[in-house]
């Protein structure tokens, strides 16, 4: 009776089953509704909060903040070049950590510490969004977000003591939000001379890592440990104002940076030619090297004297030591290449004054007297020439060697002006007034946003407190028409709060103009 009694009991279950399955299908049929209605479409702006967070669980950062802008082509960017960027990159990090490693080995008594593989993975890291920032230094600032949830693999053998473990990183998560400066900005590719990466915040980092099979941050306590330790000693590296410098090229070369004076002293000529009817010139010397914005030096004038005698002396800065100092004025010229002077020794040259610089012109041959100079190129010794700019940018310069003791260099920069405009044209240039010296931009042709990156420089005996410089911004005519140069406007200031600071780098509205203005940057160097 048992025996049947189990096979009737299995076999009403499963006709209990199956029968139970059939009417439930039938009962879902019979009651779904059949009427269906189309989804309800509504704008984002009137969704709530949660509904918002529901449908976006991670919403951008251009959409949260207007200053980030979308940079969804350099993701792609990223994408494709993947890739390679992971072979480049590991090869480059086994080369930067093979001497670090090194070093550490014989420290710490440890016989080889080697990568067995080093890849990045295939999940490139993604960037939400980049906020770029504007100022009137010469720089260009940039902090973008970027994610990285990657899969990377990364194993070390360690072996010490007669005995080898493997450590293996894996499931690398890192969040940050870095801020990228390129400074100074300069006129030679790739027009930035170092890179400066700081990081805004506490960066979020997360991994796995494996010892001999085991995943040791499943230990209680030491993920977090880990984690924290590796936040802080990233932090007390990189932590904004702190920076991590990557030079790119000599920031002295790149701008042209005063390397050394050039003492020049005009002593005599003689055998000059006549130039006028009663048989009898005014001779004078100009001077001034060549690729120089700044004007020509000038003697006083000889009435009347063909064997004239200055004994006048000049200094002159030196950007580049393969250019040349002229001396040159209607009666004949000539030039001395400096690559041929000898460093801090005087040198007496006595030069035949020519017609033109050109060898092959047969005038050159005729006499035309002859000039007498005696030069001295004094380059700046390491640590006395110009600072290089590093991670302050505002590092004020000392003056060159032979500034006057109590006085000082007074540098102008003229950087740029917007929103110029003249009644006629607008080809705008800057004149520079003081002390009685007139100094020039290049004009730039029909431009109401100009940037010249020009610079001046004044030597004075004595601090100018008390002085004021004139600074105004003209338009030169063309030369096809009938109109003459404009003033588009102009800016008058006194120099006493550059003595005191040193530097100042502002921007001003030009008198006369509607909505012109002009940065001047100024910088008062002593020795």
């Amino acid at each position: 009776m048992g025996f049947f009694s189990s096979v009737m009991g299995f076999f009403g279950f499963g006709f209990g089953l199956t029968a139970g399955i059939v009417i439930g299908y039938y009962l879902f049929i019979y009651f779904e509704s059949t009427d269906v209605q189309d989804p309800k479409i509504s704008p984002l702006v009137e969704q709530d909060q949660k509904t918002l967070e529901r449908m976006f669980p991670e919403i951008p950062l251009w959409v949260k903040n207007p200053d980030f802008d979308r940079i969804d082509w350099l993701n792609k960017f990223l994408e494709y070049m993947w890739p390679y960027l992971d072979k480049a990159v590991c090869k480059t990090a086994k080369e930067v950590t093979k001497p670090i490693i090194a070093e550490n080995t014989a420290k710490y008594k440890i016989e080889s510490v080697e990568f067995k593989t080093l890849t990045l993975g295939s999940l490139p890291p993604t960037f939400q969004g980049m906020k770029v920032y504007t100022t009137d230094e010469m720089e260009l600032i940039m902090e973008p977000s970027f994610k990285w949830a990657g899969n990377p693999n990364v194993t070390v053998v360690v072996k010490a003591f007669g005995l080898k473990a493997t450590i293996q990183v894996v499931d690398l998560q890192v969040f940050a939000v870095p801020r990228i400066t390129l400074k100074p900005l300069v006129p030679s590719f790739p027009c930035f001379a170092k890179i400066f990466v700081s990081l805004m915040e506490k960066p979020h980092v997360d991994f796995g890592l494996k010892l001999l099979g085991a995943d040791i941050m499943a230990i209680p306590g030491l993920y977090k440990f880990v984690q924290e330790t590796i936040k802080n000693q990233v932090a007390n590296m990189y932590l904004w104002p702190k920076a991590l410098e990557v030079p790119i090229m000599d920031p002295t070369k790149a701008l042209k940076k005063p390397v050394g004076i050039l003492h020049v002293t005009i002593v005599r000529a003689y055998k000059l030619k006549k130039k006028d009817l009663m048989g009898k010139s005014d001779p004078y010397v100009k001077l001034k090297l060549s690729d120089d914005n700044l004007p020509s030096k000038k003697t006083t004038v000889k009435h009347s004297n063909l064997n004239p005698e200055w004994n006048e002396e000049f200094k002159l800065v030196v950007k580049d030591p393969e250019s040349q100092v002229g001396k040159h004025d209607k009666m004949g010229m000539n030039n001395i290449p400096l690559r041929d002077l000898t460093a801090d020794e005087t040198k007496s040259l006595t030069l035949d004054l020519l017609k033109n610089m050109n060898p092959a012109d047969p005038q050159n041959e005729k006499s035309r007297g002859q000039i007498v100079v005696e030069v001295t190129y004094k380059p700046f010794k390491e640590g006395d020439s110009a600072n290089e700019i590093g991670e302050d940018s505002n590092v004020i310069e000392k003056a060159p060697e032979g500034t006057p003791e109590g006085g000082g260099l007074l540098v102008v920069f003229i950087h740029e002006a917007q929103d110029l405009e003249g009644k006629h044209h607008t080809n705008p240039y800057v004149r520079i007034l003081f002390r009685g010296e007139e100094r020039k931009t290049k004009h730039l042709k029909k431009n109401r946003d100009p940037r010249w990156m020009e610079e001046f420089q004044f030597m004075c005996e004595e601090p100018p407190t008390n002085d004021k410089m004139h600074v105004e911004v003209l338009s030169k005519a063309p030369s096809i028409g009938i109109h003459s140069k404009e003033v588009l406007g102009y800016v008058i200031f006194s120099l006493a709060d550059v003595v005191t600071n040193k530097r100042i780098n502002e921007k001003y509205h030009l008198i006369d103009s509607k909505n012109g203005r002009i940065q001047i940057e100024l910088q008062w160097r002593t020795s």
